[in-house]
């Protein structure tokens, strides 16, 4: 067990560098087990700060420290194994030093490490300290020159900004000098060095100027990187259009590697990707994955403005980067595939992870007020609900004064490190608005929960509407306040069409009600006869709405809503609410067919989007149900929404053969939204149909995945015989390992497929595959696909009764937490929800967490969210 109690760091006790470092010239000499590193600082200290000298460096071996060229001794400087120490540092001086790194011991993957016989770094958030001596703080801003040396055998030599210059060394050697003009903190230092191939191409900018464009790959990949570079070249033109925000440098590049920690990296000129959110062809990669690769370049070119042009004062205002950018990224993707089912997509992905986020013991503010370990706040919050909290500020200040913002804040803060309420500020400025509301949803965890009460005056023609919000309590944050809502509001008539009304004297068919107090009550005049009430369209705030409208009401909204979100919104609280009744023994079978008949209707409405279709055949999911029921029961919740599929597939039978049938592929293969939906159509056409207990659907969704031209159909054909098991289930499996066994990226689909089988030998499936030849414990892609698959997405065998889905669970966060303390601290998440679990489970995940924190060398990492998973306040 620990002895030592980690101190944690507070935003309360922010304090400017005691020193700043304008210019830095790095020399990296590597080795792959000996790397030296040359650092020339040129350092001055910060205003009237008087304190020593005090630098960041783990897990380095010193070789020399010199200041103006005067080698220090020994009692003259500290390296104690975090810092190094200089207590007579002048004002204005020369910093040299020179340390050694092992990278190839490297298995945490931060700082500089090996990847496939490459070397490669990940800075973000604290992996600089490990590379050499330097405030690792997002504060200190520099301009870096690079020289990189290595053998020859080390073809590429990348780094951030400009190649200078470049040539050989004796001895076989060769080096590269880069220089980055852009003053930049250091997580946002990148380094490559090895064997790759290399897609070229180049974009001309708005203002005429010439952009070269080069992805790094494994060699003979190339080809795989030709979508990435297609959805670079459009995230460029789209940012020139959308926000006036231009290119920099004259190159940039993006390079992929299979051992990283995340899914892509924003470094100054030098992205380094994830390779599965980089490679793409239609027969290795679902259209999913060219999906996540248009979002995710977009999300990293995008960051060069907000992130890298404009960064953060400190680690709590990660929002600011990430929060901001994601919903720019939503937004290019909203342009590129449809706002519609791009927003049902992204609101699928918030309530999945956030709003599970929020009601457990790890519920924090999108800006949180502490932390241990900054990697554990690369969340949910901060990503998604960062974007939501973005998205409500433009409904709140309309387009016009939003981008009047987002231009004011380039120009205060371009070349800056800022923060949140400065960000705000510009808004303010800009529209004129007091938003000093607006800031509590930066500083108050939880969902609130919005309730609708309609009450409608025949005589008067008059809808009264009275909205009530509330937030429960979270971890250290036990009373809430009132936050500003933004809800717009539609209404329909009885047969679904759309039905005007008068607000403040203007006749109008959707407006924003906007909450701003614990009640708020507004009265529509001039509406004609009873309406249906369509509310939180567009998701227009991340909150849980609930509403006395009945039943008879959502069917009307499924039917013809023209704000497709709320179409399919309606569609899932229906089944949310038959899936839980029969969970909680009240099945309400007359209610089931009758959805089932309102499903079929969708389905044959000729005008709408095939991808739009295949959302509304998607129940909701367990681990979404599982928040809607107190005390979870997994079990039940399985088996009833188990029924309710069953109930769709034998109702529609006839008209899901007939989607099946009627989308095969008869056209070269396009990842565009309009065969992609098709494709999403069938194959959810295909999952449904294997719910069906009376047809030979074993046959049929063998003979899919043997003809699949691609791998969208073939995943589509495994994963529906993984629903049905059997004899040709493990036929499907084994072609699949044996067609696919050289190409790690799809073995990692094939693993989690099986994670997800729901079937009861599940878990010793699970178990028998880490023992597996192909699965690569130390590779965060693989262990990721199985196990963080199986915890977080087959909650039916994670959960069973017996608790060994929990010991499995734990046992590979401890394992893991050994070389890569990151990684196995995003494995925690599963257990750390005990307490919304039947008693008889939370005890058993309880005691598996309680486990873990006894165990002697915990990492800050996993320390400091299981400790959170079982504080006694966890429970506000």
């Amino acid at each position: 067990m620990r002895t030592d109690t980690p101190q944690p760091i507070r935003l309360a006790d922010y304090r400017p560098p005691a020193f700043l470092i304008d210019e830095v010239h790095l020399t990296f000499n590597l080795k792959p087990s000996a790397t030296r590193v040359k650092a020339s600082l040129k350092v001055r200290r910060n205003g009237d700060h008087a304190e020593p000298l005090k630098f960041n460096g783990e897990r380095l071996k010193p070789i020399s420290v010199a200041i103006d060229g005067r080698v220090l001794a020994e009692a003259e400087r500290t390296v104690d194994g975090e810092y190094l120490i200089i207590p007579d540092a002048p004002d204005a001086f020369t910093l040299e030093t020179e340390v050694e790194i092992d990278p190839e011991a490297n298995k945490a993957l931060d700082g500089l490490y090996m990847s496939a016989g490459r070397f490669c770094t990940q800075c973000e958030a604290e992996g600089f300290r490990k590379i050499t001596f330097w405030p690792d703080r997002p504060d200190v801003l520099s301009r870096f020159t690079v020289r990189v040396e290595a053998d020859k055998t080390f073809h590429r030599l990348l780094s951030n900004g400009n190649l200078m210059e470049n040539g050989d060394l004796p001895g076989g050697r060769h080096y590269a000098v880069w220089n980055d003009p852009f003053p930049k903190p250091c997580y946002l230092f990148a380094l490559v060095a090895g064997e790759l191939d290399v897609l070229e191409d180049s974009r001309i900018t708005m203002s005429g100027r010439k952009v070269d464009l080069r992805i790094y790959v494994d060699p003979g990949m190339a080809p795989r990187a030709a979508y990435a570079m297609d959805a670079l070249k459009r995230s460029m033109k789209w940012d020139e259009e959308t926000f006036g925000l231009e290119y920099d440098l004259d190159l940039f590049m993006i390079v992929a590697v299979r051992d990283f920690n995340f899914g892509a990296m924003e470094n100054k000129g030098l992205n380094i990707f994830n390779s599965s959110l980089l490679l793409a062809d239609p027969a290795t990669a679902t259209d999913m994955d060219f999906e996540r690769i248009e979002s995710v370049v977009a999300h990293e070119y995008f960051h060069n403005w907000t992130g890298d042009r404009v960064t953060c004062r400190d680690w709590f205002q990660l929002c600011l980067k990430e929060g901001l950018t994601v919903f720019r990224d939503q937004s290019f993707s909203a342009d590129q595939r449809g706002h519609a089912v791009q927003r049902i997509k992204d609101v699928k992905a918030l309530r999945a992870r956030q709003f599970a986020e929020d009601q457990g013991p790890l519920a924090h503010p999108v800006r949180p007020s502490s932390y241990l370990k900054i990697d554990n706040f690369y969340t949910a919050t901060i990503y998604e609900k960062g974007a939501e909290v973005i998205r409500m500020l433009k409904t709140l200040i309309g387009p016009e004064a939003f981008r009047k913002g987002m231009d004011l804040y380039f120009e205060r803060w371009d070349g800056h490190a800022t923060t949140v309420e400065e960000f705000i500020r510009c808004f303010a400025d800009a529209s004129g608005q007091d938003l000093t509301a607006f800031f509590a949803w930066y500083e108050q965890a939880g969902t609130p929960a919005v309730t609708l009460k309609s009450t409608y005056d025949d005589a008067r023609h008059e809808l009264h509407l009275e909205f009530a919000q509330e937030t429960a309590p979270t971890p250290g944050q036990a009373a809430k306040g009132a936050l500003p809502i933004p809800v717009i509001v539609g209404l329909l008539d009885q047969e679904g069409r759309t039905q005007a009304f008068v607000r403040d004297g203007q006749a109008v068919d959707e407006t924003v009600v906007v909450l701003d107090a614990a009640k708020t009550r507004i009265t529509l005049t001039g509406v004609d006869e009873q309406p249906v009430v369509s509310a939180l369209r567009r998701f227009s705030a991340p909150v849980k709405l609930s509403s006395n409208a009945e039943a008879r009401d959502r069917y009307v909204l499924l039917a013809g809503d023209p704000d497709l979100f709320n179409r399919w919104e309606a569609g899932q609280e229906l089944a949310r609410a038959l899936i839980l009744a029969r969970a909680s023994g009240l099945a309400d079978e007359v209610g089931e067919e009758r959805y089932a008949e309102a499903v079929g209707r969708a389905l044959a409405d000729q005008a709408a989007d095939p991808a739009f279709k295949a959302l509304l055949l998607m129940l909701p999911s367990e681990p979404d149900l599982a928040l809607a029921m107190s005390p979870a029961d997994p079990a039940a919740i399985h088996e009833a929404r188990e029924a309710l599929r069953m109930r769709l597939a034998v109702h529609l039978s006839e008209e899901l053969k007939r989607l099946h049938n009627g989308l095969q592929e008869m056209s070269e293969f396009s990842p565009d939204a309009a065969g992609a939906g098709r494709r999403a159509l069938r194959n959810a056409a295909l999952d449904l149909m294997a719910a069906n207990p009376r047809s030979e659907v074993g046959e049929l969704a063998f003979g899919h995945y043997e003809a699949a031209a691609n791998m969208t159909d073939a995943i589509g054909g495994l994963a529906a015989l993984a629903l049905i098991g059997g004899e040709l289930y493990e036929r499907a499996l084994a072609d699949f390992y044996e067609r696919w066994k050289g190409e790690p990226l799809v073995i990692d689909k094939w693993f989690a497929v099986q994670a997800r089988d729901p079937n009861d030998s599940a878990l010793g499936r699970v178990l028998a595959l880490t023992a597996h030849p192909a699965f690569e414990a130390k590779n965060p892609n693989r262990l990721r696909a199985l196990v963080s698959t199986f915890a977080s997405f087959n909650p039916v065998r994670f959960h069973d009764p017996s608790g060994a889905g929990y010991r499995f669970l734990a046992d590979q966060i401890l394992a893991t937490d050994g070389f890569n303390p990151m990684t196995a601290a995003r494995l925690v998440e599963p257990l750390g929800g005990w307490r919304r679990y039947k008693p008889e489970l939370g005890r058993l995940m309880k005691a598996e967490l309680e486990r873990i924190l006894q165990q002697p060398g915990l990492s800050k990492n996993v320390f400091e969210l299981v400790s959170r998973s079982l504080a006694e306040d966890a429970e506000a």
